[in-house]
C-alpha cells in the first residue's frame, strides 16, 4: 500500500520533491496557499531567469553559508543534475557569459513552471490550492483551513521572508516558535545595503553602474558589479558578501566594505601607469590609463583630499582598496531572499524536525544563505530531490 506525502508550500523545494519521490511508493498532495503556484518563481525570472550556476560543484558548495549544511545535498543532485534533469522536461538550458545558466532562449519562466507542472501531473501529483496551514492538532497533524491533515510524511516547503506580494511572508514563524521549535528572525539578504552619501556625488551619480569592480568585506571579495542607488549599493558584488556584511552589522551597527577599482590589475601595476603617464592632469590619466569610468572617479575625487588624490601612491592604494562604511540594510520585502527560520540544530542531517517524527522542513525556510545567480534556486532543487531520495529508500 502506498505511504501518502503532504507537502505544504508549493515553491521549487517542493516540486523538486515531488517529482523525485517514487510515485509506485507515495500518492503525493501538494497544498499551496495561492490560488495559483510557482508566483515567486515567476518573479525571480523576471530580472532574468537564473536557473543554476556553471561553476565546478566543489566551488559552487562554498557559495553557501553554511556551506556544510548543504553539502551532502547538492552533491545528491548537482547543477549538472538539475540540468539534466530539465532538458528531460524538455527545458535545454545554456551557459551565459556570467557562468549563469539560463533556460534556452525563447523559454518563458511561465512555460518553466508550465513544464514542471506538467510533469508532476503526469507523476500523478495532486495540487490543491487556497490552502493554507495554520497549527497542528493535539495529535501533531497539521491543520489546513481549519481541517486536520493526515499523512504518512509531512514535508513543510513554506518559502523565507521575502517577497509578500508572492504570498512568501514568513507569517509561519511565529505557529512554528509557539510549538517550540527553535527559530531565528528573518534578515534580508542579497539586497541593498546604506550608505550615506554625499549629496552632490548622489545628485550626479545616483542609478549608476560601478562594473568590473571587486568588493571586499573581512576575508571575503566578490568581483562582478553593483548600482549606486540613493540609499546605498545594491548589485551582485555586494549581495554575495551579505553574511559578512550582517555579522559586522549585527556586531558593530555599522560594516567596513573596500572597493577594488581596478582587480584586473596588481597595486604595483596601478602605481606604474599613474607615474608614466603624460596626461595633463590626474583625472586625465584615471579615465585614459587605468579606464576608470566618471562615477569611480567621482568617488575618488568626492571622498579624498585633494592632497590625498594628487598623491601617486596614496591615490594608488585607494583605487585598489577604497573604504565605505555601510550603516543598514534593505528591508526584508524589498530583499531577494532572507535568512533565518527554522534552526539547522533541530533538523536532522535529512531534514527532519528531530522531536517531530516523519515531518520535514525543506528549502527557504531553513536558515541558510546563498548569493544571487542561480545558487538559491539550486540548492532548493538540491535539498528536494535529496529528501526524495531519502525517503524513497527508506520506503
Amino acid at each position: 500500500m502506498k505511504k501518502s506525502v503532504a507537502i505544504i508550500g508549493g515553491g521549487p523545494s517542493a516540486f523538486l520533491l515531488a517529482a523525485f519521490l517514487d510515485a509506485s511508493k507515495f500518492d503525493v498532495t501538494i497544498y499551496e496557499k495561492n490560488k495559483t503556484t510557482g508566483r515567486k518563481f515567476l518573479v525571480a525570472g523576471k530580472g532574468g531567469f537564473n536557473l543554476t550556476h556553471s561553476e565546478p560543484i566543489e566551488q559552487l558548495i562554498k557559495r553557501y553559508t553554511p556551506s556544510e549544511f548543504s553539502e551532502e545535498a547538492l552533491l545528491n543532485f548537482t547543477n549538472t543534475d538539475f540540468r539534466d534533469w530539465l532538458e528531460q522536461i524538455d527545458i535545454p538550458t545554456y551557459i551565459g557569459s556570467s557562468k549563469r545558466v539560463y533556460p534556452k532562449e525563447g523559454i518563458k519562466p511561465i512555460e518553466v513552471l508550465s513544464a514542471i507542472l506538467n510533469h508532476l501531473k503526469e507523476k500523478g501529483v495532486e495540487i490543491k490550492y487556497e490552502q493554507t496551514f495554520t497549527n497542528w492538532d493535539t495529535n501533531n497533524n497539521p491543520i489546513i483551513n481549519n481541517k486536520t491533515i493526515k499523512a504518512d510524511y509531512t514535508v513543510f516547503a513554506l518559502g523565507g521572508g521575502s517577497w509578500k506580494i508572492t504570498g512568501s511572508d514568513g507569517s509561519w514563524l511565529e505557529t512554528f516558535s509557539k510549538k517550540g521549535i527553535n527559530t531565528k528572525p528573518f534578515q534580508a539578504s542579497n539586497c541593498g545595503y546604506e550608505i550615506d552619501w554625499k549629496s552632490n556625488f548622489i545628485q550626479k551619480n545616483e542609478g549608476t553602474p560601478l562594473k568590473n569592480i571587486a568588493i571586499s568585506c573581512g576575508d571575503y571579495t566578490q568581483k562582478g558589479e553593483a548600482v549606486i542607488t540613493k540609499f546605498g549599493l545594491e548589485g551582485n558584488a555586494i549581495y554575495a558578501l551579505s553574511p559578512q556584511i550582517r555579522e559586522q552589522l549585527d556586531t558593530n551597527a555599522t560594516a567596513s566594505i573596500f572597493i577594488d577599482f581596478k582587480p584586473s590589475l596588481p597595486l604595483e601595476n596601478v602605481l606604474s601607469k599613474i607615474k608614466s603617464s603624460n596626461q595633463k592632469n590626474t583625472t586625465a590619466t584615471l579615465k585614459k590609463e587605468l579606464k576608470l569610468s566618471s562615477a569611480q572617479i567621482d568617488i575618488l575625487k568626492t571622498y579624498l583630499s585633494k592632497e590625498t588624490y594628487l598623491n601617486t601612491e596614496t591615490l594608488a592604494n585607494n583605487i585598489k582598496k577604497f573604504p565605505f562604511e555601510i550603516i543598514n540594510t534593505a528591508t526584508i520585502d524589498e530583499a531577494i531572499s532572507t535568512v533565518g527560520g527554522i534552526d539547522l540544530d533541530v533538523l536532522s542531517k535529512n531534514f527532519e524536525l528531530k522531536n517531530s517524527p516523519n515531518q520535514y522542513c525543506i528549502g527557504e525556510m531553513i536558515d541558510w544563505d546563498a548569493p544571487t545567480g542561480g545558487y538559491l534556486l539550486q540548492a532548493c532543487a538540491s535539498i528536494g530531490v535529496s529528501l526524495a531520495k531519502h525517503l524513497n529508500k527508506i520506503n
